[in-house]
């Protein structure tokens, strides 16, 4: 029996090369990648903020592609989008309550039972054909006020008609609504959404492609009702979580202090708005 785990490679190592094969070794590689050297690398960087390909740098300065791209990876421009400045994170906050309302849509499961999420026990399978529904939010920018449903789907007529509701609700807090932020959902580009902007005196407003933060505060407040209302407790079924949304709510809006709006509550910087007009 060896006495150690590293046994089998030394004998190896003695009936190869016999006891000068026992001599310390280095613990580097045998063979090392290939690397640029200096010179090819200036020229290799200089090409590539010129939006040169790998391929074509790599013959310029006669190197393997392999090698080219490794090291374009270590310097972070690998990607030709890495050589555009990043566009610096804009923030802003509507003064007049209604002058902007974000909306947005998150999908929840359907469950008939307690879920692997809060258990942490995958055995027990799934709420087979339970299927899915959709949270749509409406929050104002000014005041982080915030309407809430859980739907059956995003479908034009499910969205035009939480719209519908939305600002109705808004209208009885106080508040007249005059844009609506949405992203590029098909319910959203929809005729159907535009008319009934129109009807509802609303200007719409969708996000750039590519760019959810534009709707950050709804992304955010999704993240915190997920938190705070539809993960924080082992609820029965998808029902018994549904019903606790409007006391959740209720605490949001009445409650829950922002630091964003110097620890206020939705309803109290309303008020406090409302009263400053």
């Amino acid at each position: 029996m060896w006495l150690f785990s590293g046994g089998p490679k030394w004998l190896a190592r003695f009936r190869d090369g016999g006891v000068t094969a026992l001599a310390d070794r280095r613990s580097v590689r045998r063979t090392q990648r290939r690397t640029l050297d200096p010179q090819q690398l200036q020229q290799a960087v200089d090409l590539r903020h010129q939006r040169c390909t790998l391929r074509r740098i790599a013959r310029a300065v006669k190197a393997p592609l392999s090698t080219v791209g490794r090291v374009m990876n270590a310097l972070g421009l690998g990607r030709l989008r890495n050589l555009e400045p990043k566009v610096p994170v804009r923030r802003y906050q509507w003064e007049r309550p209604g002058d902007m309302i974000h909306v947005d849509t998150k999908q929840l499961a359907r469950f008939e039972r307690v879920g692997h999420r809060i258990t942490g026990d995958r055995r027990q399978g799934s709420s087979r054909g339970a299927g899915y529904e959709k949270v749509h939010v409406a929050i104002d920018d000014a005041t982080r006020l915030a309407y809430v449903e859980v739907l059956a789907d995003e479908q034009r007529a499910t969205t035009v008609g939480f719209l519908a509701r939305a600002v109705g609700w808004f209208s009885e807090q106080g508040i007249t609504c005059r844009r609506i932020l949405s992203d590029n959902g098909s319910a959203y580009r929809s005729g159907d959404w535009r008319k009934a902007c129109r009807a509802l005196d609303l200007k719409p407003i969708r996000t750039k492609p590519y760019t959810p933060q534009t709707n950050g505060k709804a992304e955010r407040f999704i993240k915190t009702i997920l938190a705070e209302w539809a993960y924080v407790i082992a609820y029965q079924t998808s029902e018994e979580r549904n019903r606790w949304l409007r006391r959740y709510l209720a605490i949001y809006n009445g409650n829950r202090c922002h630091m964003a709006l110097g620890g206020l509550t939705p309803q109290q910087s309303l008020q406090r708005l409302l009263i400053a007009e």
